[in-house]
């Protein structure tokens, strides 16, 4: 399988709209520069650089601080509303803004305290290229946002909130008048599954292409802001760093391309995809942080045992200057990640979301590291234990348990939910898809399992597991058996301090609770049911849902 095509196995594109619909695809790739095209080049107009693509964009960008403050394409203005240009953050304000040409490629430079800032155009093209590079913690600068006028794109997706004027919780997740709930936060998508974010008219579409998030954090199941669409118009994110339910501390250096694309109303081109970070053309603009492609290696592995083939596995890289990840193949493991910058890298085995297995690996510039296959030993997938019963799959992830699809994009309230409430029972062939995703301390804590042992397994003493996948307030869960046997309140593991799960996240630090469960708390009784009560246990939190609360992974029993 070529490198392409590995990079593309298990990745799906991310087309948000009115018109992203069938019909579309057609109209998907690079765009023909139209016959009557204008002449590429640049011009100032006092204020601002203008560049003409020579192609349908013209687009312009501040001479006193970086804005970019108009986007016309085939002769119609999208940029801007609220009064407010596109810009990265809130707009850094006094900047020293240059232009250079070379050849058919246009460079703004945008310098703001230690921050760079890049914008390039190419003859021909539809697109503006943009890098970032952040280099410390003076400049707040953690997305660039493109601001859209109000009306060129409708739309009703889960991250638009026109629709919605109650407010619910804070001042950004928002109700509408049939219960359903919207909020910016809501992108439904990890970073791993979309390569662009946008509307299209279908007959116009206006894109976000994201760059490969080397510099960004969180890896390749992180959530963040992608688009949001209000009364005022509408915004499409480059997340540079964000801290909603972040595991991992901010990265610094430059990121890029990620590219604002117009096209007749179908996708981007696939040349822009993230896959595309160090294109030649960029290797002699002299952009801060820069390094082609030359001075980057490639990871490649020889294939991975151990799994479990009816789950997925994702293959990450990560120091504290950089992050990748790759699909591994299905059929054998192999696995192939390229474009990475020098240096030693831990890396890690992902069932799922579920890290299985980790090693140490060095990269170096213009090399391959070639790894044997990996084993994953058997005893790091919580999977591979023989179980009595046993609700969900260790997989990272509550996908499979009542509401856990919904919960990415909505509210817990929302009305589509499933009451959070109900009790379980093991053999019913219901127990995960009847047991809700999340736990909170005000909502449904104390939810009741109920199970039959045999008198052999009632004689003896067994361990319960609980994993989770992220908590709000320290929220852990707190066991009680058969009313006669109570376990202690576990400690709470290091998770996020931020909400995460109002705000469409269960994505924070996978722990596994143990309780280890003396023979005397069974019932000897064979036809009767034992009961597992489930609490959250957390003196901090406020009330309903942000309560203290936790998301779950799996729950099962242990001979």
């Amino acid at each position: 399988m070529s490198d392409t095509a590995n990079r593309a196995v298990g990745r799906r594109t991310f087309v948000l709209g009115s018109a992203a619909a069938a019909g579309t695809a057609a109209l998907a790739g690079p765009l023909a520069v139209p016959a009557s095209a204008a002449t590429f080049g640049w011009s100032d107009d006092g204020s601002n650089y203008v560049v003409d693509t020579g192609a349908s964009l013209v687009f312009k960008v501040s001479k006193t601080n970086g804005d970019l403050t108009s986007l016309v394409y085939k002769g119609t203005e999208y940029q801007g509303y609220g009064g407010k240009n596109s810009h990265i953050e809130s707009g850094l304000g006094t900047s020293t803004v240059s232009l250079k040409q070379s050849g058919s490629t246009i460079l703004i430079s945008v310098a703001h305290g230690t921050l760079r800032h890049y914008y390039a155009a190419r003859s021909g093209e539809n697109n503006v290229y943009l890098w970032t590079n952040k280099a410390d913690t003076s400049v707040s600068a953690t997305r660039y946002i493109v601001r859209v006028q109000a009306g060129k794109f409708l739309n009703d997706e889960p991250d638009s909130y026109t629709y919605a004027p109650t407010t619910i919780e804070a001042s950004d997740v928002f109700e509408k008048s049939d219960g359903q709930t919207r909020s910016k936060h809501y992108s439904k998508v990890r970073v791993i599954d979309y390569d662009y974010t946008g509307w299209t008219t279908g007959s116009v579409g206006l894109y976000v292409v994201r760059s490969n998030h080397e510099k960004a954090s969180g890896g390749p199941f992180y959530r963040s802001l992608l688009r949001h669409q209000s009364a005022d118009g509408g915004g499409l994110y480059e997340i540079l760093y964000y801290g909603e339910n972040q595991t991992e501390s901010q990265r610094f250096g430059l990121q890029g391309p990620y590219v604002i694309a117009f096209t007749d109303g179908g996708a981007p081109s696939s040349a822009l995809y993230h896959g595309n970070l160090t294109t030649s053309w960029a290797d002699s603009l002299g952009m801060s942080g820069y390094v082609a492609a030359s001075g980057r290696g490639k990871v490649a592995g020889v294939g991975i045992t151990g799994r479990n083939t009816a789950f997925p596995y994702t293959v990450g890289l990560a120091n504290s200057a950089a992050q990748y990840w790759g699909s591994a193949r299905s059929s054998d493991g192999y696995f192939s990640v390229e474009g990475i910058l020098p240096g030693t890298y831990t890396l890690t085995v992902f069932k799922g979301e579920l890290a299985v297995h980790t090693t140490s690996v060095t990269v170096t510039a213009g090399g391959t590291t070639t790894l044997n296959t990996l084993a994953i030993p058997s005893s790091n997938d919580p999977g591979n234990a023989s179980a009595i019963w046993r609700i969900g799959d260790w997989n990272g992830s509550p996908s499979g348990f009542k509401n856990a699809d919904l919960m990415t994009y909505a509210h817990p309230s929302d009305s589509r939910a499933a009451s959070w409430t109900g009790n379980v029972v093991i053999g019913s062939g219901s127990e995960t898809s009847a047991f809700p995703c999340y736990l909170w301390k005000d909502v449904n804590s104390g939810i009741i399992v109920y199970f039959k042992l045999t008198a052999a397994q009632a004689a003896a003493a067994h361990t319960l597991r609980i994993g989770v996948t992220t908590a709000y307030a320290n929220g852990r869960p707190q066991v009680v058996v058969n009313d006669t046997w109570t376990s202690a309140v576990p400690s709470p593991p290091s998770q996020p301090s931020t909400r995460s799960l109002t705000v469409g996240s269960y994505r924070g630090n996978n722990y596994t609770f143990t309780y280890s469960v003396p023979a005397s708390a069974w019932l000897t009784d064979t036809g009767a049911y034992n009961t597992l009560k489930i609490y959250v246990a957390s003196g901090s939190g406020t009330t309903s849902f942000l309560s203290a609360g936790t998301s779950i992974d799996a729950i099962d029993l242990l001979p």
